[in-house]
């Protein structure tokens, strides 16, 4: 059995675990359960109707958060040529190709998303062992890899805000949704963004109910079940 600490009981007593909240009162409440002294990240939990071992039925995307996560987000960007000068003008933190390449091969992992031109793949594709386990190997279907006409969108978007999502092997997806010091209305847009990227990324041929549970949850506090109708009908707009 899991102990819990004297401020996570204190959080859990603020939230009635029959009832299902809207997405406003959630975050809402999520602000109130986040009593650890560093400001708690708020995170999305999804739990998806698809079975995680077929193929067709993988789910992966990216949301564009309007209020990004609340940190500097540092971008590393394997590119050659001229890529390399597009990069560092659209204020890429790191850019090129071998010295990064060797470097990370050696233990170094000081940055939040990696981008890279296709031409690079071949050889960043050596790091699909320490990337891969990270989250951050670049990968078409994710959009980070892009020609360097696309580099400063990308560059740009990764700045603001940009969440890559995938479905795990429990069929949940867990995604941030930004810090619990943001104001609400900041928190439900975010949470907007990313439920309608997930919505936007059902497989075509998924038959069934789509998202069976979804949870809203701080870094140290109790989950808050979401009301799954409203919570749906969120668009970013």
């Amino acid at each position: 059995m899991v102990r819990h600490g004297k401020k996570y009981l204190e959080a859990a007593k603020l939230v009635d675990g029959n009832k299902e909240y809207s997405p406003q009162e959630a975050v809402e409440l999520a602000k109130k359960t986040a009593q650890a002294k560093f400001d708690e990240t708020v995170e999305l939990h999804l739990r998806l109707g698809l079975d995680p071992r077929n193929a067709q039925q993988q789910v992966r995307g990216v949301a564009l958060l309007p209020h990004g996560l609340g940190k500097k987000v540092r971008v590393l960007v394997f590119a050659q040529g001229e890529a390399v000068k597009i990069a560092e003008t659209a204020g890429a933190d790191y850019v090129g190709d071998e010295e990064f390449i060797k470097k990370i091969e050696e233990g170094w992992l000081d940055f939040d998303v990696v981008i890279a031109t296709p031409d690079m793949m071949g050889k960043v594709g050596k790091l699909g062992k320490v990337l891969g386990k990270k989250g951050l190997m670049p990968n078409p279907k994710s959009g980070t890899v892009v020609s360097q006409a696309d580099l400063p969108r990308v560059i740009t978007d990764a700045r603001k805000g940009r969440v890559e999502f995938r479905l795990d092997r429990t069929a949940i997806i867990h995604v941030p949704v930004g810090k619990a010091s943001f104001d609400s209305d900041k928190l439900l847009a975010n949470l907007s963004a990313i439920v309608e990227a997930v919505v936007k990324a059902k497989p075509a041929g998924m038959k069934g109910q789509y998202v069976k549970t979804a949870f809203v949850t701080t870094t140290m506090g109790p989950g808050i079940k979401l009301d799954l109708t409203p919570t749906l009908a969120l668009t970013a707009s």
